[in-house]
Formats: C-alpha cells, structure tokens, sequence
C-alpha cells in the first residue's frame, strides 16, 4: 500500500514538473522577441489591436500618467536646454545664442505664446553664467532633466506590465544617459534645420542662377527636414528599447506605435497651435499663467502620443504571442518539453 502511495505520488510530482516545465516554456516564448517586423500582425486583425489598445489605455490609466509625465517634462525643461547650450558651448564660443535660433523651430510645433515664455527664461537662466557656473552646473542640471526620463522609465513599465528590477542608482544612471542621448538628438534635430537654412540662404546669395539658386535651396530644406524627421524617430526608438526593463529588448526602428504617437503628436501640435491662435481664451481664464498652461497642455500630448505608441506595440507582441502559443509549432514544441520531461 505504500509502495502504491509511492508510485501514485512520483507519478503526480512528474506531471508536476511537466506541467512546471510547459509553462516555463511557453512564458519563454511569449517573452522572446517577436521574428522580423511589429508590421507584420502575424495573422491578427487590426480592428483587434485597436480595441485591446483602447482597453489598455483605460486599464493602464495612461491619461493620467500623461498628465504626470507632462509635469515632469515641464521640470525637466529647462534644466534640458540648459545642459544642451552647455554641451553645445564645447564647440562654439556662441552657444547661447546658437541655441536661442534653434530654439525658433520649435516655434512649428509649440505655441508662440508658450514658445515666448520658454525662451525668455532660458534668456534669464544663462545671462549670468559664468564659466565656472556652467561646470557645476551642467551636473546639477542633466541630473535634474533626469526626473523626465525617470517618469517614462516608471511609465513605460506600467505599459508592459513588468516590475522594474533595477536599483535606484542603476536606474537613474540608465536615464542620466539616456537624457544626454535624447538631449544630443534633439539639438541635432534642430541642428539640421538651421544647417538647412544656411545652406539655402548662402545658395541665394552666392549663386547667380535664380533657377540653381532656388534648386540647391529647396534640396537643402528637404534633407534637414528629412534628417530632423529621422532623428526624430530614432529618439522613439530609443526611449522604446532603452526606457523600460524588459527583459529581452530587439531593437526596431520604426514601429506602429511609434509611427502612430508621432504622426498624433505632430498633428495634435499644429491643432493645439491653430486653435490657440484662433481661441486664445487661455490669457482670459488663467492670465499670466495662460503661457504656462499651455507648455504644460503641450508637454501632455508629448506623453499621451508617447504611451500611445507604446501601448499600440505592446498589443501587437501580446496579441502575436497568443497567436504563437496556438499555433503547432507551439503545440509541437511543449509535447516535446513533455517528453524530456518523462
């Protein structure tokens, strides 16, 4: 009787560790990376990624972690362009007013209102700094910039549902980098465009022919916007691989999700613009603070189109993972897990 007791327990421990070693398995093929592109669905439609990344974004409460990013970004701001005129201040005796030009462009994309106040206090911050005060303070100030990256790092984990497993000072030197990454690529971003301009503008005075003038000058615009609008979307791609603790990153340039919070970012920008400069109610409603409200209203979409993307993606590796485990080469891959188990 106790030998059948025996048997009967060895044999449910085996089914135990068949079962334990299934499900390790399959949890190690959900997590590894999803083969070539997010553009390829792997069967799954799309009006099934739309609605599961409608349900995400309630379920994950990303409205409201917008809402904290854009606080964050709003902190971070100036310490952000701060360090950039510092960094940029290596290469060019000029970097103050190098950088206020940059800063124009994003006259695109911002409001004039907003983009007005930014620009005066960024005047009032570097005025009176010295030489030694930018040494010191370039430290103080990627540090600071850093609370932005931190926040996407907290947010993009709730995305993906994944516990982050770093210590505190692994995690803020990971988003220390990472600001003075995206801090570089922006400032080439703007770089770009003023290269741009240049370029056109010596080709209009230096150029007797109006027609090769005007040919050099538009071919200069169309590669800096093109070179601004790569970088551009390589700082998503990088904020999507380097932000979040996953546990197997892959590397992917552009993504549905990025594609989708970049194209809603730069059009929900020109619609927050174009209604400002036709309902300007904010200065009545909020006074001084109208400017301000509408950065931080800016600063809102930036991150709402930023976990938007995030999320679309990770609906797309969910729903492709559910496809994977269905399919027979799933099948065929735990019975033989079942097997080594015998």
């Amino acid at each position: 009787m106790n030998r059948k007791a025996s048997s009967i327990a060895g044999a449910s421990s085996t089914r135990g560790r068949r079962l334990d070693n299934f499900n390790e398995r399959a949890h190690d093929l959900v997590s590894r990376p999803l083969p070539g592109s997010l553009w390829n669905l792997h069967g799954v439609p799309i009006r099934v990624v739309v609605v599961g990344t409608w349900n995400s974004l309630i379920a994950d409460r990303i409205f409201g972690h917008a809402a904290e990013l854009g606080f964050y970004f709003l902190f971070a701001l100036f310490p952000t362009l701060f360090s950039a005129s510092s960094i940029l201040g290596l290469a060019a005796q000029s970097a103050h007013q190098i950088y206020v030009r940059l800063l124009d462009y994003l006259a695109i994309l911002i409001p004039t209102t907003a983009l007005g106040t930014v620009l005066a206090t960024f005047n009032q911050t570097t005025a009176a700094a010295t030489s030694g005060k930018i040494s010191f303070g370039l430290v103080a100030a990627i540090w600071s910039a850093s609370v932005g990256i931190s926040a996407i790092q907290d947010t993009l984990n709730a995305v993906y549902n994944i516990q982050d497993t770093r210590s505190f000072i692994k995690a803020r030197i990971d988003a220390i980098g990472l600001t003075i990454l995206l801090t570089l690529i922006v400032t080439l971003g703007l770089a770009s465009l003023l290269g741009g301009d240049v370029i056109a503008a010596l080709a209009y005075r230096f150029i007797d022919p109006r027609l090769l003038a005007t040919a050099i000058a538009t071919g200069a615009r169309i590669i800096a916007w093109a070179t601004a609008t790569a970088l551009l979307v390589f700082s998503f791609a990088v904020i999507y691989y380097w932000a979040p603790d996953v546990r197997v990153r892959s590397w992917h340039w552009l993504t549905p999700g990025a594609a989708t919070g970049i194209l809603g970012w730069l059009l929900a920008s020109l619609g927050l613009r174009i209604y400002i400069h036709f309902f300007n109610t904010y200065s009545v409603t909020y006074g001084s603070l109208g400017a301000v409200i509408i950065l931080l209203m800016w600063f809102y979409i930036t991150g709402l189109m930023l976990l938007l993307g995030a999320e679309i993606n990770n609906e797309i590796e969910a729903a492709a993972a559910e496809t994977r485990i269905a399919s027979p080469q799933m099948h065929s891959e735990a019975e033989h897990t079942v097997e080594q188990g015998r």
